[in-house]
């Protein structure tokens, strides 16, 4: 009698860890090679992926991953001095591809509260949009990532400010998000769209967690504030000067 080869269905797995629609449900879980693994629970099953290096786990090319290597690439045409390296369209849809990849960790690491995870990896894919923008043969692939910018430096942006929540230190925080605005700032001015700062989901967000943080700032940053308040007066930044005023309000009216 032939023996029965144990089943590969996956039903009782998924069972298990049922879909919570409008949900991100994500894990930790130990690997077979010794390694912990995230895991996504999607409607139709689950992905895993390594937390560290290329979330598939392989190494194109004997590195980390295709950005890695296309950087090294460009670096070293540049230090021997030959033409600088032209990506073409196939190599550009792989970078947007294995993007992708690091694109469903963040998410997953930032349901987990790794938000070191989440800075490493949005900072990783920003290096792609830049890449691409600078080296890619063709028009559309050197712009059809930039309609991502905005998001991915507004979630590396709460990521770091998340993780000085974490450490109890909310100053840090509020500068993070600061630096965060500024960058996206910058973003829409270079964009050519100025206009769509101010409305852009991407800044209510973090404008939203800088009013939540303010109020529980020290009252020793009363002194800090007033003088970048006089300052901002003195250069003529009234809007920055609107700003610190407020803060300098909530400290005020803080119990």
């Amino acid at each position: 009698m032939a023996k029965k080869e144990p089943s590969q269905d996956l039903t009782p797995l998924l069972a298990a860890w049922p879909f919570v629609p409008g949900e991100v449900s994500a894990r930790i879980v130990a690997g077979l090679d010794g390694e912990p693994k995230v895991q996504i629970r999607i409607d139709l099953g689950i992905l895993q992926m390594n937390v560290t290096g290329r979330p598939d786990g392989q190494r194109p090319n004997n590195m980390e991953s295709l950005l890695e290597y296309h950087e090294a690439r460009i670096d070293e045409a540049e230090k021997e001095g030959r033409d600088p390296v032209t990506l073409d369209p196939d190599e550009c849809r792989e970078l947007r591809d294995e993007a992708v990849q690091y694109y469903h960790r963040y998410i997953a690491l930032l349901t987990l509260d790794d938000f070191e995870g989440v800075v490493r990896d949005t900072t990783r894919n920003l290096r792609v949009l830049d890449l691409c923008a600078k080296h890619a043969g063709e028009e559309s692939d050197r712009t059809v990532l930039e309609q991502f910018r905005a998001y991915l430096l507004m979630m590396r942006t709460r990521a770091l400010a998340s993780q000085a929540i974490k450490d109890e230190e909310p100053k840090a925080a509020v500068v993070a998000i600061d630096a965060g605005l500024d960058a996206l700032k910058v973003h829409f001015g270079e964009s050519g769209s100025p206009q769509n700062f101010d409305e852009s989901q991407e800044v209510q967000v973090l404008k939203a967690m800088r009013d939540s943080l303010v109020p529980k700032l020290p009252v020793s940053q009363t002194g800090e504030l007033q003088a970048r308040l006089d300052k901002a007066i003195a250069e003529e930044n009234y809007e920055l000067a609107a700003i610190l005023r407020d803060e300098l309000k909530q400290l005020k009216d803080k119990p």
